[in-house]
């Protein structure tokens, strides 16, 4: 059976899937209390927290593929008005989200002050996604997609001579001996750095931007197959053998450059890409195919319907995902005295947690902070399926 011309439904639900998990592995009740595999894995290797953010970039470069077309239609200066503003439109929305809500509690004086532009965080996860969506949009715009591949594969291997070259010798692939740590301090400053690992270095920084391009135009590639063609099984056959060639030269790759989110190494990028080739080739043929039984096709129907309206509104249920628990942080009260006899506070999403999830299973608090999380991803995919249902879809 043959998949009709036009979007490709697989894309979409692939897309969902990653806004999904994103939220998931992003609001859990507790970030003392998470299962390994809903953990980054601590330095090197994978986790399948490890493949979200990847996965996504990759359904940005489908997506992008879809769209060029009519981007590149009508003379360049069109296309760099359209490139530009999505892009700067895309890292604004990000760096607001970083500096939201505006206010923080102070701790010495129990009052809301305004929150310092001296110390905000430059980048993060929009932000790549806006530099990493106008880099591919421009490669391929320049180069075609046998120019994107070319310039895939020169990203990462360039990015690898980088680390290299410019790293600490005999440890590159350290936290202090990353090349890309003093770049992020010179350029963006050690103030505006995520601090998540004890100093200043960001995971979404600069040089580690780089291999990310590439994972977003290894993304256009795949999304051109779909796009403007019957989908058939020699399809679905393309796309697993490019998941088996990524795989196999992501496994090369590792034994020279180690698998890393936080430095996003090529070797990763290699390795994410090939399971989201598969899976990606995996939905082509059960959705865009109709592959499974008469029995099955009601749990593919139930799936498309948990996951398809993420995908639908991805980046506005992503950033409302990341504000409201910001917004809610605002809110406060008094939850007793330290051991000192100062005050302690309370906020909404601690204070739920402890009283109505916590109770629920008193024997394992991995599953308490598991089923919070799970509770506000149903909050979302309710919210997302209404705006679904009404043609409300918020672009940038």
């Amino acid at each position: 059976m043959n998949a009709p011309v036009g979007r490709s439904l697989a894309l979409d639900a692939f897309r969902g899937a990653a806004v999904a998990l994103m939220i998931l592995v992003n609001n859990p009740g507790s970030w003392q209390h998470l299962y390994p595999p809903l953990a980054h894995a601590s330095w090197h290797g994978l986790t399948p927290t490890d493949l979200v953010f990847p996965f996504f970039l990759f359904a940005v470069g489908n997506a992008l593929a879809f769209v060029l077309p009519a981007y590149e239609a009508g003379p360049p200066g069109r296309f760099w008005g359209k490139v530009l503003r999505r892009t700067a439109g895309i890292f604004a929305v990000g760096l607001l989200l970083n500096a939201s809500p505006f206010l923080r509690w102070d701790a010495a004086t129990g009052e809301l002050v305004w929150r310092s532009w001296e110390t905000l965080r430059w980048m993060g996860v929009l932000q790549r996604i806006a530099l990493c969506w106008g880099a591919a949009a421009v490669l391929v715009w320049a180069f075609g997609l046998r120019g994107a591949a070319w310039a895939a594969a020169a990203l990462l291997l360039g990015y690898w001579i980088a680390c290299l070259a410019l790293g600490e010798a005999g440890d590159p692939y350290s936290l202090e001996g990353f090349f890309g740590t003093a770049v992020d301090r010179a350029v963006l400053g050690a103030a505006h750095l995520y601090r998540g690992e004890g100093v200043p270095f960001d995971p979404e920084g600069l040089a580690s931007t780089v291999p990310a391009i590439a994972q977003v135009l290894l993304g256009v590639l795949a999304g051109a197959v779909l796009r403007g063609r019957t989908v058939d099984a020699q399809t679905v056959v393309r796309l697993f053998l490019w998941a088996v060639a990524a795989g196999v030269a992501g496994y090369l790759a590792h034994l020279v450059m180690p698998v890393n989110k936080k430095l996003w190494t090529s070797s990763y990028v290699l390795v994410t890409t090939a399971l989201a080739l598969g899976l990606l080739a995996t939905l082509v043929a059960l959705v865009d195919l109709g592959g499974p039984q008469r029995q099955a096709r009601g749990v593919l129907k139930a799936g498309l319907a948990a996951v398809l309206p993420f995908g639908r509104n991805a980046l506005f249920i992503f950033v409302l995902s990341g504000l409201v628990p910001r917004v809610l942080g605002l809110l406060r009260w008094s939850d007793g005295q330290d051991a000192e006899g100062r005050p302690r506070w309370i906020t909404p999403l601690p204070w739920l947690y402890r009283t109505v999830f916590e109770p629920l299973t008193p024997f394992d608090p991995r599953l308490a902070s598991l089923l919070m999380a799970l509770a506000q991803l149903a909050a979302y995919w309710a919210l997302a399926r209404w705006m679904d249902r009404r043609g409300l879809y918020i672009r940038l």
